[in-house]
């Protein structure tokens, strides 16, 4: 549920306390905290950002591990899978503000949303920004910490102001993307085959064929493979293969499900062609992706 179903927002402080002396350990001169259990993952529909208040956490991603201390922001994509864990000889104190980007948008902006298709790279990726440009980082920070505030009180037009700041946190994001992590624009032709992405998306476990999707798009079948492939930089075949793959790591982090019914789950029911585009994409096999990333530590 949404604290606003008109915002379609979550924002809510998170406080653990400090660990007990079983739980510390000692690297260099810090002292500092780390859970034995193993990681649990999850993924959620919406975009996701935390602000560290006090304390200090890891952040696990598929691709990436980092440290966030106080001031510190993290930024997680939708259906991304992502964990966390305590690392902080002090109490940890966070907000977690929650956004379903595509509801929220109005007529005005929801142009923008191209930027945000999340259609090859996570937005996870963004987290070079805050991590490299203190001043959009603090901003950020202020920004969610408005919202939390807003959110909390209520006063005459706060979703005005909440709306206002959710609109200038992913301004900032556009306009500091120095390594073009959500340039999608280089070839318009992207626009025109969104529909076709987004059918990808909701119909994996589904025999996709081409002809169907050019009808979509109105488009000739030699000039749709044409023009998919200048826009996404893979053949339509391969783009449908990279997805499913990218859908297959998240059921495999956050459902008990066994190998063969994840392959079947995201439409792949030759279990030797799973393993081999698995292991294409990722250099190991799907158990090997599954324990490795559920004991991951820093």
């Amino acid at each position: 549920m949404y604290q606003n179903p008109f915002l379609c927002i979550r924002i809510w402080q998170i406080e653990t306390p400090a660990p007990s002396n079983k739980e510390l350990i000692s690297r260099g001169k810090a002292v500092l905290r780390r859970s034995k259990e193993p990681l649990t993952w999850h993924y959620h529909k919406e975009v996701e950002f935390l602000l560290i208040l006090q304390g200090a956490m890891n952040v696990y991603l598929p691709e990436e591990q980092f440290l966030i201390g106080q001031g510190d922001v993290a930024i997680f994509g939708p259906s991304e899978p992502h964990t966390t864990q305590p690392y902080s000889q002090e109490s940890l104190r966070y907000l977690v503000f929650q956004l379903d980007l595509q509801k929220h948008m109005d007529q005005s902006t929801v142009s923008n949303m191209k930027y945000f298709s999340n259609v090859l790279r996570p937005l996870s990726r963004l987290n070079y920004i805050v991590r490299e440009n203190k001043s959009v980082r603090d901003q950020i920070a202020e920004f969610i910490l408005g919202i939390y505030k807003e959110t909390e009180h209520q006063e005459n037009g706060y979703e005005l102001a909440v709306s206002a700041m959710i609109k200038n946190i992913f301004l900032l994001l556009v306009r500091n993307d120095n390594q073009y992590v959500l340039d999608y624009q280089h070839d318009p032709i992207m626009e025109r085959i969104q529909p076709v992405l987004q059918y990808i998306d909701e119909h994996l476990a589904e025999k996709m064929l081409i002809e169907d999707m050019t009808k979509q798009v109105n488009l000739s079948y030699y000039y749709f493979m044409k023009v998919f492939k200048k826009a996404v930089g893979m053949s339509f075949t391969d783009y449908v293969n990279f997805k499913r793959i990218k859908k297959a790591e998240q059921m495999l982090l956050t459902e008990d499900m066994s190998i063969a019914e994840v392959a079947e789950f995201v439409g792949i029911s030759n279990l030797g062609h799973f393993y081999e585009m698995f292991n294409r994409l990722n250099s190991c096999s799907p158990k090997q992706f599954k324990n490795r990333l559920s004991q991951a530590t820093i």
